[in-house]
């Protein structure tokens, strides 16, 4: 393969000329300072594993040592942490403050070739990724620092490496103020449900009382179907089957719109799959599954398994997006029939009474709500966005593909 002007052949690939291949015991070390709470009066903050954001390398909280009782290792402000526990989670963080953390979070620190931000942004490269996986353990996989300390990588000059700090910095900066402003606007939304949904707040034009009713006087609740294995993992078909599986798939939302397996006529008559119309409410009502409390809307007319339940509603009296965050406000939890394996009643579901407005302040409300929902939407689709853009600087910059100086 011919090597273009400023750059050079490697034993892991070409790189620029003025970049250098390191060992990673070459470019940082691994502390081994300890911290024993029950011998030192000393308080320190303290990082836990569950305080450390997966993939963001955010910091959620911290306890305080004096709160603990195992050992700790000590870390230093600017500092690298890397979760060696479980390391498929991508826990990292960049230190700010001083402290000491758990065992189970290797504590980096940077020599004279690698700046400590640059190290940070390298931790999350695949290569250190990959290699964090090739773990000891099964039930408790953890990253060996004896094979990761002998990966190749290659760096650049001290002063492109501050370049690119800054610039994934400026990104990383970018993605948490958007996130921040997510987290505002889905928390304006819910306290805007909470006095819609119940009357406390009427939206000009509308004086009308509102009525009691029962979900059962709106419309049905029905259970799914069995699915017999050899029916299941066709992609052709007129009417997408869901399971409760379905649900965690990232397009589906609010509505389900991506199933796992479609059947078609032939498959549906043979197995007496009912057929629940668009816009049906349909959620888990067997097992862990209902304590997540996710509730979906059928994109299209679809089927659905025994372990689910749809709730078909009346769309002459009821506006379907308003009953939806009606039915998403309830908590089916608390519903449970007590037995070896959790599961719902369709008719205590059936018994739950509120207020609802007339059909034209239902849809006034709805509209209000669903313009909020888009509104989030269209910011989720630009940090997705910023995401994508952080990881193609990351290919591009920690590989000397692209260069700012």
């Amino acid at each position: 393969m011919e090597v273009k002007k400023g750059y050079k052949q490697t034993e892991i690939g070409i790189i620029p000329e003025d970049w250098e291949v390191y060992k990673i015991y070459d470019i940082c070390s691994l502390s081994k300072k300890r911290y024993n709470p029950k011998l030192s009066k000393e308080v320190y903050k303290c990082i836990e594993l569950e305080h450390l954001s997966q993939e963001t390398g955010r910091l959620l909280d911290y306890c305080f040592s004096d709160q603990q009782f195992s050992i700790k290792s000590f870390f230093e402000k600017e500092d690298v942490l890397f979760g060696k526990l479980r390391p498929y989670l991508k826990k990292f963080y960049y230190a700010e403050i001083n402290g000491v953390c758990s065992t189970e979070i290797w504590v980096l620190k940077s020599k004279t070739h690698i700046l400590s931000k640059y190290l940070y942004y390298l931790i999350q490269t695949k290569i250190i990724l990959d290699a964090a996986n090739q773990s000891t353990g099964t039930k408790m996989p953890r990253a060996d620092w004896n094979f990761i300390s002998n990966i190749l990588v290659f760096l650049p000059p001290l002063t492109e490496q501050t370049a690119i700090a800054n610039a994934l910095s400026d990104i990383d900066a970018l993605i948490e103020s958007l996130e921040k402003l997510i987290t505002k606007k889905c928390n304006i939304k819910q306290g805007a449900m909470q006095q819609l949904l119940t009357g406390k707040k009427r939206l000009p034009g509308f004086k009308s009382e509102w009525k009691t009713t029962k979900l059962s006087d709106l419309g049905f609740f029905r259970s799914g179907n069995g699915f017999p294995l050899k029916f299941q993992g066709f992609f052709d078909g007129k009417y997408p089957f869901f399971k409760v599986s379905d649900m965690n798939i990232k397009e589906n939302k609010i509505y389900l719109v991506k199933a796992n397996n479609l059947i078609d006529e032939d498959i549906k008559n043979t197995i007496y799959a009912y057929v629940f119309p668009r816009n049906t409410i349909v959620f888990a009502k067997i097992g862990a599954a209902i304590f997540l409390e996710r509730k979906k809307m059928l994109f299209k007319n679809s089927c659905i398994d025994n372990n689910m339940m749809g709730f078909v509603y009346n769309e002459n009296i009821v506006n379907s997006y308003y009953i939806y965050l009606v039915f998403h406000s309830i908590k089916l939890s608390k519903l449970i029939s007590v037995t070896a394996l959790p599961s719902l009643n369709a008719k205590d579901i059936g018994k739950i009474e509120f207020y609802i407005p007339p059909l034209p302040e239902q849809t006034a409300i709805a509209e209000v709500l669903s313009d909020m929902d888009s509104e989030i939407e269209a910011l989720e689709k630009k940090l997705d966005k910023y995401k994508k853009v952080k990881q193609g600087m990351m290919q591009e910059l920690l590989t000397g593909k692209k260069r700012l100086i």
